[in-house]
């Protein structure tokens, strides 16, 4: 009795094991998420092509798996941004978190939820991500095009801007652009996802940090 006791407690552990090591947080959901846009994007055939070339020269990539944009006279939306960057030697870093948000006023109705790709091409691109600049717009001085309705390849891949948007959008809202939008670590998800106080410089600029959680989405932007 006692042998099948400890037979059962130790299978108990070994199945319990696993499943402790992978535990599933807001974090790593979001990561998840967040591989599950790339890989949705990069196989529309109308994005596939676009996108394969400029991940291949890209500087850094914000993620967005769901931005959600809605309202009646008054608008806003927000979502949870992974931001991304690929250092000299080509590969990519840990993934940072930001949250995404802004607010508008006027005649508007709809809802939209939509994922969103943005290709960040240059260093004045990631360096108006990580310092919130997008708020300011055209007065940040960043070139942004927006693939979307309307927008053909040619458009996207020959504009030279700083960076490119990709999103797949359901709803009443056209194409969805961050300009307006306040982009701002989200400091609490990035101490939780890895450790200690790690800054969105020491995670994607300093690589201090870095977990294998990430390996699949880092594997998606590297294809």
């Amino acid at each position: 009795m006692l042998s099948r006791l400890a037979a059962l407690f130790l299978t108990l552990f070994l199945l319990a094991g696993p499943a402790a090591a992978q535990t599933v947080t807001d974090q790593t959901l979001m990561v998840s998420k967040a591989g599950n846009t790339v890989e949705r994007l990069r196989s529309d055939p109308h994005m596939q092509t676009d996108i394969t070339k400029l991940l291949g020269k890209a500087r850094a990539v914000l993620i967005i798996p769901d931005l959600v944009k809605g309202g009646f006279i008054f608008g806003a939306e927000y979502g949870t941004g992974i931001l991304l960057a690929k250092g000299p030697d080509g590969r990519w870093s840990g993934p940072a978190f930001y949250s995404i948000a802004s607010g508008s006023f006027g005649l508007q109705i709809g809802l939209q939820d939509a994922a969103s790709l943005y290709i960040i091409m240059s260093d004045g691109g990631l360096s108006a991500i990580m310092d919130n600049r997008m708020k300011l717009g055209a007065d940040a001085g960043i070139a942004v095009v927006v693939w979307g309705a309307g927008a053909s390849a040619s458009t996207t891949t020959n504009a030279g801007a700083d960076i490119y948007a990709f999103n797949t959008a359901v709803g009443a809202y056209g194409g969805v652009s961050l300009e307006g939008s306040g982009i701002l670590p989200r400091h609490s998800w990035n101490a939780a996802y890895y450790g200690g106080a790690p800054t969105p410089e020491d995670i994607v600029l300093a690589r201090k940090v870095d977990t294998q959680q990430a390996d699949r989405l880092k594997d998606l932007l590297a294809r």
